[in-house]
C-alpha cells in the first residue's frame, strides 16, 4: 500500500527546504523512514540533528534527501493542510449542541462538529475525549503537547453518557487520569444544563476533577446557550438570576478551598453567570492569569483593566467626535460605562451605544459574536449613527469582514449610509477606535476568538 504524503504548499526564502530545492506540489513520505501522520508526527521528527527525506517530487520521481542541521531548527516546508491530516468530527450528540440548534442555508464550515484533539493544542478547543484512542494519549504524552482542553460537562458516567447520547462517554473519563499520571496540563469545561449536571452533579464534578490539581489546571463552568432551533431537541430551560446565584455560590466555595490548599482557585464561573446574577464581576487575581478566557471567563474584567490603564495614560482634550458602538445585550451595560469613562476625558465626544438583540438565533443569545449582519441592519437603519459605527471583531470571521449570515461590511456600511470600523478586542483599542479607529480597517483577530467555545467554534482552517 502506497503512503499518502503531504503536499507542499509554500518554500520559505533562505530554508533548509528552499536550499534542497523542493517546490510547491511535492510531496513529504517520510523522515527518517517514518510515515507522518499529521503536523506533530512532523514537528517531533524533524527536530532531530541529522534527517532523512523522502520526498515524491511533481514527477513522481523520489527523492532522498539527507539533512544535517541545528536540533529544533525549522525546514521552512507549509503545507496545504494545516494539521497534515483529515479533520476529526463530532460523534457524540451532545443535548445542548450549539450545531444542533442552527437553522439551515449557512455556510458549510459552521455545521462541522470538531472534536478533533490536534485543534484543542492549535486553536484551544475543547475536546470530549471520546473521539480519541489509546495510542492519541500517549502521542500527546510521548510529544509533551499541553495543555490539552476537555469538555468534561460531568463526572458522572452515566450522566455523562446520556449528556453526549454516547454510550463511551463515561469510560473516556479514564482518559484523564492517564494524562494526569504523566504530568499533562490541562483545562475542563462544563457546560452547565438546567436540572440536569447543576446542583448536586456540579458539586460532584468539580470535587472529582480538583483530585486533578495541579496538572488539571483550570475549570469553566458556562451555561448552555439556546436558540430558538430546538424543535425535536432534549427540552432545556434558561437559568434564572437566582439560580445563577446558586451557581457562583458554588463556585466560589471551592474556589476558596482550591486556593487555601494549592494557591489557585481553579474553577470559574463565566462572565455570562455573573451579568445574570447582577453580581459584581470578580477581580483579576480571581481568574488565575485569564487561563479561560476562551470559554468568556474573565473577558469583562480584564476589558474594564485594559481600557482603565490606557485612560489612565491619556491626558484628555475636547476633540469633537461622534461615533457609535454596537454590542449584543449581555455587554451593554459595561460598554455604556466604559464609554462614561472615555467621555470623562474627552468631553466632546458623543457615543451612541447599541444593544443588539438576537432575533436570528433568538434573544436567549445575549453574546455578541453571535450577532448577524441581517439583525445589525434591522436595529439601526434610522438611527443616529454618527461619523463611524464601530463593531467588535468577534462579530466577524477570523480574518474576514463576514457576519455569521455572510453578510459583509461593505453590505452594512450601504444599508446603513455609514463607514464602519472593525475593532480588536482589547480595551485599548477600544478607546483607540473611539478616538481614532479608521473605517473599514480590521485591526487584528488574534486576541479574540471567533464565539464563546461553547457555542460555536468555526474551523478556520477547514475548507
Amino acid at each position: 500500500m502506497k503512503i499518502k504524503g503531504h503536499i507542499i504548499k509554500e518554500i520559505k526564502e533562505n530554508s533548509i527546504a528552499k536550499e534542497l530545492e523542493l517546490s510547491k506540489k511535492d510531496k513529504l513520505i517520510a523522515i527518517n523512514g517514518e510515515a507522518i501522520e499529521d503536523r506533530f508526527d512532523y514537528e517531533f521528527l524533524i527536530q532531530e540533528e541529522y534527517l532523512e527525506l523522502l520526498v515524491e517530487k511533481q514527477n513522481g520521481e523520489e527523492w532522498v534527501l539527507e539533512i544535517e542541521k541545528e536540533f529544533d531548527e525549522d525546514l521552512g516546508i507549509i503545507f496545504e493542510n494545516t494539521i497534515m491530516d483529515e479533520y476529526r468530527s463530532c460523534k457524540n450528540k451532545c443535548i445542548f449542541c450549539f450545531i444542533d440548534q442552527m437553522p439551515k442555508g449557512m455556510r458549510e464550515t459552521l455545521y462541522f462538529k470538531d472534536d478533533d484533539s490536534r485543534l484543542s493544542f492549535l486553536q484551544g478547543n475543547y475536546i470530549t475525549l471520546t473521539n480519541m484512542m489509546h495510542k492519541d494519549i500517549e502521542r500527546i504524552i510521548k510529544y509533551k503537547l499541553s495543555p490539552i482542553n476537555i469538555s468534561v460537562h460531568t463526572t458522572n458516567p452515566r450522566l455523562r453518557c446520556e449528556m453526549l447520547h454516547n454510550r463511551f462517554a463515561g469510560e473516556a473519563l479514564k482518559k484523564i487520569e492517564r494524562l494526569y499520571e504523566a504530568d499533562t496540563p490541562m483545562n475542563g469545561q462544563i457546560v452547565l444544563c438546567k436540572g440536569i449536571n447543576d446542583g448536586a452533579e456540579l458539586r460532584r464534578s468539580i470535587e472529582d476533577l480538583m483530585k486533578y490539581l495541579p496538572h488539571m489546571q483550570s475549570i469553566s463552568v458556562v451555561p448552555a446557550g439556546l436558540t430558538k432551533f430546538r424543535d425535536g431537541l432534549h427540552p432545556l430551560d434558561s437559568f434564572t438570576e437566582t439560580d445563577a446565584n446558586d451557581i457562583i455560590d458554588v463556585i466560589e466555595q471551592y474556589q476558596r478551598k482550591s486556593y487555601k490548599t494549592y494557591g489557585t482557585h481553579f474553577v470559574h464561573a463565566s462572565d455570562e453567570l455573573y451579568i445574570l446574577a447582577k453580581r459584581q464581576i470578580p477581580e483579576e487575581a480571581r481568574y488565575d492569569g485569564y487561563l479561560q478566557l476562551e470559554n468568556g471567563v474573565g473577558m469583562v474584567r480584564l476589558f474594564i483593566n485594559e481600557v482603565t490603564q490606557t485612560l489612565e495614560k491619556l491626558s484628555g482634550d475636547n476633540r469633537s467626535i461622534h461615533v457609535s458602538i454596537a454590542t449584543g445585550v449581555l455587554a451593554d451595560t459595561y460598554i455604556k460605562d466604559l464609554v462614561s469613562l472615555v467621555r470623562a476625558k474627552f468631553p466632546g465626544i458623543i457615543v451612541n451605544v447599541f444593544a443588539i438583540k438576537n432575533h436570528y438565533f433568538g434573544e436567549k443569545i445575549t453574546v455578541s459574536g453571535l450577532i448577524t449582519g441581517q439583525d445589525l441592519m434591522e436595529q439601526l437603519k434610522g438611527q443616529e449613527l454618527g461619523q463611524k459605527l464601530l463593531l467588535p471583531i468577534n462579530m466577524f470571521r477570523s480574518g474576514e469582514e463576514v457576519f455569521l449570515d455572510d453578510v459583509t461590511r461593505q453590505e452594512v456600511q450601504r444599508a446603513l449610509q455609514v463607514p464602519v470600523s472593525i475593532v480588536k478586542s482589547s480595551g485599548q483599542d477600544f478607546v483607540s477606535g473611539i478616538l481614532h479607529g479608521e473605517a473599514g480597517t480590521i485591526l487584528s483577530d488574534l486576541d479574540m476568538p471567533a464565539y464563546s467555545a461553547y457555542e460555536l467554534k468555526e474551523i478556520t482552517k477547514y475548507e
